[in-house]
């Protein structure tokens, strides 16, 4: 998918996590597992976990207050809030609609996608083309996810990936310094069954399902369509942009799976030291991996404007979306 020139930018970014920690040994306690055998399957230390008053919505207030702090942003003239999630409070009203209130900002759409761990670069897609297109100037993109609210935590197999947070970015009209240079999306339906979470519905593409509140997934299933479908949207994005995988700086997949990451990296021709993730303390957090492996780069000094990345998200649906940046944030305030 060959983007019109973009005239947005992604200026600032903020994110939350809560206290709580969920440790490996802390896995041990629970069910049958280990450090060494997490570690070595997922590459995942820890997790941070919801506290009883803790929500998506709460925790996305707190990653749109450290943006607010981190830049000076003003967002009394956001037109748009975007907010990428799997796990809202309510059915309604959306959690865009709650950030709205709390923040008070006076005249503004407010909606809610799902794109499971493919939600941010989907929400990031969607805030460049109603920029660039002419419909918005400032949208505010948060993910935000309670995953631990809808894990099994006697399913040894999924209890040891998810953990909860939430991130923001702005992206403003500017047609000078724009980030966006490539997009690819895809979508297998099919594949769905293989990782989900019932509401109505029983049955899917004519086959029973568990019928749970809580997460179902065949991990099997879906590293054999990441380690396959990714680095062919890898692929893809770089022939559009003109590019090869020596020109960028940071590939950024979602947080899924150290293992999984590497499996898509050797595919791809992109060396494993040139990912930025954030499952080792965090999990896989969904939409919000992504984001979060950002801000930890940012932390870190690896991550500097002028770089040129390459996020990649994937998951439920199945379905998946990349882009290629040009990363270029404000200065801080």
């Amino acid at each position: 998918m060959n983007l019109t020139v973009s005239t947005a930018r992604i200026t600032a970014i903020g994110s939350y996590v809560p206290e709580k920690k969920l440790t490996n040994a802390d896995l041990e306690q629970m069910v049958d597992t280990s450090d060494e055998w997490i570690v070595q399957r997922t590459g995942m230390r820890e997790r941070r976990i919801a506290g009883e008053n803790e929500y998506s919505s709460t925790m996305a207030y707190k990653a749109v207050e450290d943006l607010v702090s981190r830049y000076g942003q003003d967002l009394t003239d956001v037109d748009c809030i975007i907010v990428s999630t799997t796990t809202p409070d309510y059915a309604f009203p959306s959690v865009a609609c709650q950030i709205q209130g709390y923040f008070h900002i006076p005249s503004t759409a407010a909606f809610d996608l799902n794109a499971t761990c493919a939600g941010f670069t989907y929400a990031l897609h969607m805030a460049n083309g109603l920029i660039t297109s002419g419909l918005h100037r400032k949208v505010l993109v948060v993910a935000a996810e309670t995953l631990s609210r809808v894990t099994d935590y006697t399913d040894r197999s999924t209890c040891i990936l998810f953990g909860d947070g939430a991130a923001a970015v702005l992206v403003e009209k500017d047609e000078q310094r724009p980030s966006f240079i490539a997009a690819h999306l895809g979508t297998n339906g099919e594949g769905g069954i293989h990782v989900y979470r019932t509401n109505l519905s029983k049955t899917m593409n004519g086959e029973d399902l568990l019928t749970s509140e809580k997460m179902v997934q065949n991990g099997r299933e879906v590293y054999k369509w990441a380690t396959r479908t990714v680095p062919q949207g890898v692929e893809t994005l770089l022939e559009q942009a003109g590019m090869t995988a020596g020109d960028v700086n940071w590939f950024v997949p979602h947080s899924a799976n150290f293992r999984m990451v590497e499996s898509i990296c050797e595919k791809a021709g992109i060396p494993v030291e040139k990912t930025l993730t954030s499952m080792e303390y965090y999990g896989n957090t969904s939409s919000v991996s992504i984001p979060l492996a950002l801000q930890l780069g940012l932390n870190e000094g690896k991550l500097q404007n002028g770089d040129t990345l390459l996020l990649y998200g994937f998951g439920g649906g199945l379905t998946h979306a990349g882009l290629i940046l040009k990363w270029d944030l404000d200065d801080r305030g």
